[in-house]
């Protein structure tokens, strides 16, 4: 039998990362009450505890872009590589990438790229605000962000993107690796160069997190963590309530931001989110060989690797393998191979893997998150699919939520984020 617990208020949100906590955060300065229900055992369980902490305007460029499918195709036949589809019978995949092959054009990359800079550029400067708030440390460091590559390909790969990146206003110098070990002569890098970022930033995921989390309780928001049998209380065309095993939740606007399971929990309402979960894997090193200053992500391995304290953390691989957080310790190995073939003297092989984390991305098929409210059920907003720049968005994202709710007119054009664009 079902409790009879029942609660009230003005908006629940599913989903307790850090985007979903955003949320909560500008609702909450608007004065409106706010729960926050998460699936997890701890707020922040899904991809927002251990990823790699970029809040990087330099990724203008959307998953959805030319040259990936070629390149993902090689890449499936090794089981080191960084991308990888496990072939399976699933109608939603097949059209999933069948949208995704529709998209991969630079027609889109020229017609997104803008956006993203926007919503990046954003983000960066509300993280910025956060980080001046007493009660709120997390390592905030505004360092910049070096793209090191050591093939031609990759040199020609880079070179493009810092051209685009200036074309749109953005800062970007490629460097010999000369000028790279200037940077930071932590890194004797041994690539052929790199392009520098000055613009991105870094940043502890678990710390923003549960600061944040933390700061909401003080103010009044009630987050409630290992939700289980969630389900919907429907009248008149609205979500009057959020059933779980608890009780309800009644509200008069509910918040889907629960990254890859968000097609699962809109499906009992109607609506049909294209999502496929991306699995990615980090290894966080206590006391590295040498602590760099800046993040790195290295270019033909796609690694992003972030200082955080005394702890430098390695992140990468882009595996659509379903709702799996299964560890596969090859793909770990790989990402732990990656740096040494970068830096000189930088010998990871004695780390210990056995504590190496998988998480899911939200990946949709143009690359761009949804961030709207839904036509079948229009006191639902979803926040979702944010792919790997759900800790980039994450700010900028609850403060559009918090504007939506309020029926204003947000502060950036979001329409190229409608909930129901793929039909």
């Amino acid at each position: 039998s079902r409790a009879t617990f029942m609660s009230r208020s003005d908006v629940v949100i599913i989903g307790a990362g850090a985007v979903g906590l955003a949320s909560a955060h500008y609702l909450r300065a608007q004065g409106r009450s706010v729960t926050v229900l998460e699936r997890g055992e701890e707020v922040g369980a899904g991809s927002s505890l251990h990823n790699a902490g970029l809040a990087v305007p330099s990724h203008i460029v959307p998953l959805a872009s030319p040259g990936l499918i070629a390149q993902g195709m090689k890449w499936m036949l090794n089981p080191e590589s960084p991308f990888y589809i496990k072939p399976r019978l699933d109608a939603d995949l097949f059209r999933w990438f069948l949208l995704f092959r529709k998209h991969a054009t630079a027609a889109h990359v020229q017609r997104t790229a803008p956006l993203l800079r926007d919503l990046l550029l954003a983000s960066v400067a509300l993280y910025r605000k956060f980080a001046a708030m007493d009660d709120m440390r997390f390592e905030f460091q505004e360092q910049g962000l070096l793209m090191l590559y050591d093939t031609d390909k990759g040199r020609v790969a880079e070179t493009a993107l810092a051209a685009r990146a200036t074309a749109l206003g953005l800062e970007a110098r490629v460097l010999s690796n000369d000028e790279v070990n200037a940077l930071d002569p932590a890194l004797q890098s041994k690539a052929q160069g790199g392009v520098y970022f000055p613009q991105d930033t870094h940043l502890t995921p678990a710390l923003f997190v549960h600061a944040l989390a933390a700061r909401l309780r003080r103010d009044g928001v009630s987050i409630v963590t290992g939700v289980r049998d969630l389900s919907y209380v429907v009248r008149n065309g609205r979500v009057a309530a959020v059933r779980t095993a608890d009780g309800e939740y009644e509200a008069t606007d509910v918040v889907m931001a629960s990254g890859a399971w968000a097609p699962a929990l809109m499906r009992p309402l109607g609506v049909k989110l294209l999502i496929q979960a991306g699995k990615g894997y980090s290894v966080t090193i206590p006391n590295p060989p040498r602590q760099l200053r800046m993040p790195l992500i290295l270019n033909e391995t796609k690694v992003a690797v972030t200082p955080m304290g005394n702890t430098l953390r390695l992140a990468g691989t882009l595996e659509f393998a379903g709702l799996d957080l299964t560890v596969n310790e090859r793909r770990v190995r790989a990402i732990m191979r990656a740096l040494p073939r970068y830096l000189a003297d930088y010998d990871l092989s004695t780390v210990d893997i056995s504590g190496a984390w998988a998480g899911l991305r939200p990946c949709t098929p143009d690359g761009l998150p949804y961030l709207g409210r839904s036509r079948a059920m229009p006191n639902v907003i979803v926040a979702a699919g944010h792919a790997m720049i759900g800790m980039s968005l994450a700010p900028i994202t609850g403060q559009l939520v918090a504007e939506l709710v309020a029926g204003a007119t947000t502060s950036l054009d979001v329409r190229a984020l409608a909930v129901e664009r793929f039909g």
